[in-house]
């Protein structure tokens, strides 16, 4: 894949990442060391494909085996090289011993502590980009900018994001940092990182046009609806009982037929096209503008060999597609402060 610019503070990347949390946390990660090992093959083969932004961050723990994403995406680093790759982590979640959000995790000692801590687990000296995962309501997000810009200083991290912030946010954190992605923003911010797909659009009324404004970069992550837009579940029963998923209102017994129903209209265009519903549903982010870096998750080799995600690249869409897809109806989202409850539920 050829690079592209990822929002405009320089930072140079193919218009694909990969998403690493399913390998470790929340989508039934298996528990031994043989579903690590598919796992770093699936690295393997992205790279080999020429996808090297790869997506981590140390919350994405084994809840058996206390390992983190960082640490096995340390681990492919420590393979290839660590010139071979664009990570992505983050700060700015923490859990107690009770699974309770540890509060203030925007004030400059906890953004630092995670810092040093994901470059240890990581095995490098530098963070490509650093995104604040979720923000801090007792802490103003000038303060937390403060400390990202001297970390910055220092070399231990070239660009900034933010993951699930609002316009307002965005604006205020841009004015401090310049933010480079949004995971779907971040503060003077050269990238926004949030959900966005053809079930869940929310974001497109104030975040997308205040990304293009500030020149910040959006990833969105889940960019296949979390599995259901390329047809990985057919009913509830796919679906394991260890697998977060499960938990999710857009998967229940209320909500999965009609998404369902949905999804296959993806199908619809995929049939016409000879390609999967999954390269239809990222070929139509793709199509929303080269600021756009989606990053399906997969830890199938076999999926990764198969070039299936990567393959939506080659994917033309004619303007009679694209409407076609607009008119899907959106999903049951799930909102950031519902996924919280999801995920300490889950962990309990």
């Amino acid at each position: 894949m050829k690079a592209r610019r990822l929002g405009s503070q320089g930072l140079m990347a193919p218009p694909m990442g990969l998403g690493c949390m399913g390998m470790t946390a929340f989508y039934d990660a298996a528990q031994d060391e043989a579903q690590e090992q598919l796992s770093l093959k699936t690295i393997d083969k992205a790279l080999e494909l020429g996808i090297n932004f790869l997506d981590t961050a140390w919350i994405y723990q084994n809840k058996v085996s206390g390992k983190t994403n960082e640490e096995l995406v340390g681990k492919a680093i420590k393979k290839h090289g660590r010139e071979k790759f664009i990570i992505a982590t983050k700060f700015g979640v923490e859990f107690a011993a009770d699974m309770t959000p540890v509060p203030h995790m925007g004030r400059p000692e906890h953004v630092r502590r995670h810092c040093e801590d994901s470059l240890r687990r990581l095995g490098t000296n530098y963070i490509d980009l650093y995104y604040m995962h979720r923000m801090d309501s007792t802490t103003s997000i000038e303060e937390t900018m403060e400390e990202v810009k001297k970390l910055i200083a220092e070399g231990k991290v070239k660009y900034v994001g933010l993951s699930e912030c609002t316009a307002a946010e965005l604006r205020a954190a841009h004015a401090v940092q310049p933010i480079t992605a949004i995971q779907a923003s971040s503060p003077q911010s050269t990238c926004a990182q949030m959900e966005w797909s053809l079930q869940t659009r929310d974001i497109e009324a104030e975040i997308v046009p205040t990304a293009r404004e500030l020149g910040v970069a959006i990833v969105p992550y889940s960019p296949l609806g979390r599995g259901m837009l390329s047809q990985k579940f057919k009913s509830r029963d796919d679906i394991q009982a260890t697998d977060m998923r499960r938990f999710n209102p857009r998967f229940n017994e209320e909500n999965f037929d009609a998404n369902y129903q949905n999804a296959l209209k993806i199908k619809a265009v995929a049939d016409r096209k000879g390609c999967t519903p999954a390269q239809v549903a990222l070929a139509w982010l793709l199509n929303q503008g080269n600021d756009v870096f989606p990053i399906p998750g997969t830890k199938s080799p076999e999926r990764m060999e198969a070039s299936e995600n990567a393959g939506a690249v080659n994917v033309i869409l004619t303007p009679e597609d694209l409407e076609e897809l607009s008119n899907v109806d959106e999903g049951k989202v799930l909102r950031p402060a519902l996924a919280f409850t999801v995920i300490i539920d889950h962990l309990l």
